[in-house]
C-alpha cells in the first residue's frame, strides 16, 4: 500500500505532431489522423482529465529532424516527428475544453528572450485558471540554431550558464505585480497601484531586459517548473530551478540511484526534496489478459523501422550518424561533441564500452522504439504492481504516460490502471484543487521566494 499521504503524481507527454515520442506511432491502426486540428488534443485533454492526470506536457524541438545524412527527406518520407506545432497555442486549445488538467508546454532557454517566454507562460496561467507549467529546455542541435540565425548550437555547459540567467531574468518579471497591485476603482478612476508593480531592470552577461511585466500574477503565483536535467551541469540546473523533473531510466537499478542523486541536487540548491517530484518516462501496455498486453506490446514495437532510429540519434545528439558504419566506434573527440550529455552517458553505461559503436547507440538507446523507456505490461494489476514496485522504491514520485498510440493508451491507461491504483492508495481519486499546484501539491510562491526570501 501506499506510504501515508504520498500518491503518485501523472503526467501525459505529448507531442504537437503527427506522432507520440514513439515515430511508428503514426503507423497504428488505431491512431487518430486529425492531429492538424483542435479535435484531436481537446479528445487527449479529455481523457487525460478524466483519467484523473496531473498534467498534459508537450515536448518540443524548433527543427524538423534533419541533422541524419544532412538531409530531411528520411524523417520526412517515414514520419519521424516532422510536424512540430507551437505547443502555446495547442495548451490554450485544450485549457478551454478542461477545468482541471495541468498545461505544460517546452520553450527554449537559448533560442528565445525572457521577457516573450514570461510574458507568454505568465498569459497561458491566467487564461487557464493557474494550470500553466513551462519545460526549461537548452536545445539540442545546429538545425535549432540555423532556425534562430545562428552558425551552429552553443556549447553543453554555456547553455545552461546562459540558461541560469534566464531563469532569474523570467522569475524576475513575474515578479513584476504584487497580488494586491490591482485595485480596480471605479469611481475615482484608480486602476491599480503604481508602488506595487514592478521594473526588472535587468543587466546580466546574456541578458538586457527592463520591464514590468504587463501581465499580472496568476492564481498560482507563476506556471509550475518542469525541468529535464540528468547530466552534471543539467542536475545542478534542474536543482535549483525544477519543480517537476522529467527523466529517463533504463531500470529500476538506475533509477533508484539517479534519483537520489537529483534529491542530492535538490538539498545542495537549498531547496527541500520532498517539494521536488520527479518523474521517469515509461510506456504501458495493458489488457485484461497477460497475453493480450503481450501481444499488444509486440504489435507495437513491431511499427518502428530502423531509419526511425537512427534520424533521432542525429537529432538528439547533434551528429550525422550516416557519417558512420553501423560497427564503427565513436572516438573520443566525437564522444565530446555529442550534444545531450545524459543520453550518451546512459548509452555508455549499458553497454559498458567507453566508445560506444553506431549500433551500440541504436541497441541500447531504444530511440525510436517503444523500448527506449521501461514498459510496463500485463494485466492492470501486473502494471500496478511494476508501478508500485517502482514508487515504493524510492525511484520516482510519478510516471510520464508515453502513448504507443493516441489516444488509445491513455484510454487504456485510465480505464483499467488508475482504478487499481486508487485501490491501493496510490493514486488521488480527485483533484486537491483548482490549480496545478493545489494538485501536485506545491505551495503558491511569494514575491521574492525563488531567492530564498519569504516574501
Amino acid at each position: 500500500m501506499a506510504t501515508k499521504g504520498r500518491t503518485i503524481k501523472m503526467v501525459g507527454f505529448l507531442q504537437a505532431q503527427n506522432c507520440s515520442i514513439a515515430p511508428g506511432s503514426w503507423r497504428h491502426p488505431a491512431a487518430s489522423t486529425d492531429y492538424l486540428g483542435p479535435d484531436h488534443f481537446t479528445r487527449v485533454a479529455r481523457v487525460l482529465e478524466e483519467g484523473k492526470f496531473h498534467l498534459a506536457f508537450f515536448d518540443d524541438r524548433l527543427a524538423m529532424p534533419d541533422i541524419y545524412g544532412r538531409d530531411h527527406r528520411a524523417a520526412v518520407e517515414n514520419g519521424i516527428r516532422v510536424v512540430k506545432m507551437d505547443p502555446a497555442t495547442i495548451l490554450a486549445v485544450m485549457s478551454a475544453a478542461t477545468t482541471r488538467l495541468g498545461l505544460g508546454g517546452t520553450y527554449s532557454t537559448t533560442y528565445y528572450e525572457p521577457f516573450h517566454v514570461a510574458r507568454l507562460f505568465a498569459t497561458l496561467d491566467l487564461m487557464s485558471r493557474g494550470r500553466a507549467a513551462w519545460n526549461v529546455v537548452t536545445s539540442l542541435n545546429d538545425s535549432e540554431a540555423a532556425n534562430f540565425g545562428r552558425t551552429e548550437h552553443l556549447a553543453h555547459d554555456l547553455r545552461y550558464d546562459r540558461a541560469d540567467e534566464f531563469m532569474e531574468a523570467v522569475m524576475g518579471h513575474w515578479d513584476s505585480w504584487e497580488d494586491d497591485a490591482i485595485i480596480l476603482d471605479k469611481e475615482s478612476g484608480r486602476f491599480a497601484d503604481g508602488d506595487k508593480v514592478h521594473a526588472l531592470k535587468h543587466e546580466g552577461k546574456f541578458f538586457r531586459t527592463h520591464g514590468p511585466l504587463p501581465v499580472p500574477r496568476s492564481a498560482q503565483g507563476h506556471p509550475v517548473l518542469i525541468q529535464a536535467g540528468q547530466s552534471g551541469r543539467g542536475r545542478r540546473f534542474a536543482g535549483r530551478w525544477g519543480e517537476l523533473i522529467f527523466v529517463v531510466y533504463p531500470n529500476l537499478a538506475a533509477g533508484k540511484k539517479q534519483y537520489a542523486e537529483l534529491k542530492a541536487a535538490v538539498a545542495e540548491a537549498g531547496r527541500d526534496p520532498d517539494s521536488v517530484a520527479v518523474a521517469p518516462a515509461c510506456y504501458v501496455n495493458v489488457a485484461e489478459t497477460s497475453a493480450q498486453a503481450e501481444d499488444k506490446r509486440a504489435f507495437t514495437e513491431a511499427l518502428a523501422k530502423p531509419v526511425d532510429a537512427v534520424v533521432l540519434l542525429s537529432e538528439a545528439l547533434n551528429f550525422d550518424f550516416a557519417s558512420k558504419d553501423m560497427d564503427s566506434e565513436f572516438t573520443d573527440e566525437e564522444l565530446k561533441r555529442l550534444s545531450w550529455g545524459g543520453f550518451k552517458d546512459r548509452v555508455v553505461q549499458l553497454s559498458g564500452k567507453p566508445n560506444p559503436t553506431v549500433r551500440d547507440f541504436v541497441s541500447f538507446s531504444g530511440r525510436g522504439t517503444t523500448r527506449e523507456f521501461p514498459n510496463f505490461t500485463g494485466t492492470p494489476k501486473q502494471v500496478a504492481d511494476q508501478m508500485e514496485e517502482w514508487f515504493e522504491g524510492r525511484a520516482c514520485d510519478g510516471f510520464v504516460l508515453v502513448a504507443s498510440q493516441y489516444p488509445g493508451s491513455f484510454e487504456d491507461f485510465s480505464r483499467l490502471v488508475v482504478p487499481e491504483l486508487q485501490r491501493r492508495g496510490l493514486y488521488h481519486r480527485d483533484y486537491a484543487g483548482a490549480t496545478l499546484r493545489e494538485n501536485l501539491g506545491l505551495p503558491r510562491p511569494g514575491i521574492g521566494a525563488w531567492k530564498g526570501g519569504n516574501s
